[in-house]
């Protein structure tokens, strides 16, 4: 029996999953160590109700979409509308250099998927969702490229691979960021700081620890949502931003439409993304217009939020069952590959100090994992060696903007390579 759901039902059942997310990520430690995101948890819930309700009763549910691809066209508008470019120059050298590492890590991360797919006798297209488009890219980018694999290239499942594989990096992006640390830290042969002299005016690099520290708190408030602070947003407010996610919208559904069939063809939400990165630089630097971040950031997060609590709904697991076996073995050449890049290209190329090591660990958190993991993971560091503003700076610059923009033109090159169809 199948069982349809409009739009409102919709609606309702992803806003009922979030809050069971919610409650399991306040009640369940180990869903809030590793960052799981409260859609995500209550989400596979429900998804593993569905799987149950039809192995034994043979159910099946069919959710209306319409909402779920206008959430996920805002998620990458919001990120576009975020990307401004003149936060290049604030983060100087280090962040242009984290950038092209992480580039070329990306470029890696697909290949090594790419090709043990083939070796495993998959479809080399599902190298790719255990690849950057979950690792790197995270569960919006998942459930984006899910549909159209599925639906353009006969990829069966890989809406539900996508989620699985992005909530597999987000933990192991956490589980490998410390130890990656710690053998980094062991070759420095650095001690940690003492409780008592944390709060002290001891010097770093030759910066008083209480300004570096205060350094360190501006550069996450500058670069990254903090999740915890008030968001004082105005109906005014809130209807101009409206007003920019609508015109991101619509730009984006015309460039979709206009370039279809033709060389220029890109997915949808490239388009949307694109389309915010352009309003966001032209608004601000021609016409001196001063974008409301938080507000941004706000309808940004609540549309992933409702997309994915939609997409994890309508996921059905007994899809995976022939891809289990394959796919661990990739997922773990991935976790072995992340901690290598770390430790001897991410490591050397950004300095070889300390810093380094701070960076290096925040890039297994969102190489594998998410932004908040790679601040979860620099946290832990900082807490007990000390603190690293340029860490703080261009870690979360890179892997809250930049890296989407990236990770999106590198992803359309490889879906276009016709050896891979």
């Amino acid at each position: 029996m199948e069982i349809t759901l409009n739009a409102y039902h919709t609606l309702i059942v992803a806003a009922l999953v979030m809050l069971v997310g919610h409650w399991l990520v306040y009640r369940i430690q180990f869903l809030a160590t590793f960052n799981i995101p409260e859609p995500v948890a209550g989400g596979l819930l429900a998804a593993a109700l569905v799987t149950a309700l039809n192995a034994t009763l043979g159910w099946k549910f069919k959710i209306n979409t319409d909402l779920q691809t206008t959430f996920m066209l805002m998620f990458f508008a919001s990120i576009g509308l975020s990307a401004d470019f003149t936060r290049l120059k604030e983060g100087g050298k280090p962040l242009v250099v984290l950038l092209v590492i992480v580039s070329l890590f990306i470029l890696l991360q697909n290949v090594v998927g790419v090709a043990l797919a083939a070796a495993l006798g998959l479809k080399p297209l599902i190298g790719l969702v255990v690849g950057s488009i979950t690792l790197t890219g995270g569960h919006g980018t998942a459930g984006a490229w899910g549909p159209i694999l599925e639906n353009q290239y006969g990829i069966t499942g890989a809406t539900t691979l996508g989620i699985a594989t992005a909530t597999f990096g987000l933990v192991f992006g956490g589980l490998i960021g410390g130890p990656v640390a710690r053998y980094l830290i062991r070759k420095q042969q650095r001690q940690p700081v003492p409780h008592t002299e944390r709060s002290s005016k001891e010097t770093i690099s030759g910066t008083p620890r209480h300004e570096q520290a205060k350094k360190e708190e501006q550069a996450k408030r500058l670069a990254f949502d903090m999740f915890d602070q008030p968001r004082l947003i105005t109906a005014y407010v809130a209807i101009e931003t409206l007003a920019m996610f609508a015109a991101c919208l619509t730009s984006a559904d015309l460039l979709s439409t206009w370039t279809k069939g033709t060389a220029f063809e890109l997915p949808t939400f490239v388009w949307a993304l694109a389309s915010g990165v352009v309003l966001r630089n032209v608004l601000t630097h021609l016409f001196h217009f001063e974008m409301f971040d938080r507000a941004i950031d706000v309808f940004g997060n609540a549309s992933l939020s409702l997309f994915l609590a939609m997409a994890l709904v309508g996921l059905r697991l007994w899809e995976l069952a022939d891809l289990a076996g394959p796919v661990a073995i990739i997922l773990l050449a991935q976790v072995g590959l992340m901690m290598v890049y770390a430790v001897f290209i991410t490591y050397r190329f950004m300095g070889r100090d300390y810093d380094a090591t701070v960076v290096a660990a925040g890039h297994c958190g969102f190489g594998l994992g998410a932004t908040p993991t790679a601040i979860a993971n620099m946290q832990a560091i900082t807490d007990r060696f000390g603190p690293s503003y340029k860490a703080y700076l261009v870690v979360p610059l890179v892997g809250a903007f930049f890296v989407d923009l990236v990770n999106a033109t590198i992803l359309q090159i490889f879906t276009q390579l016709p050896f891979l169809r």
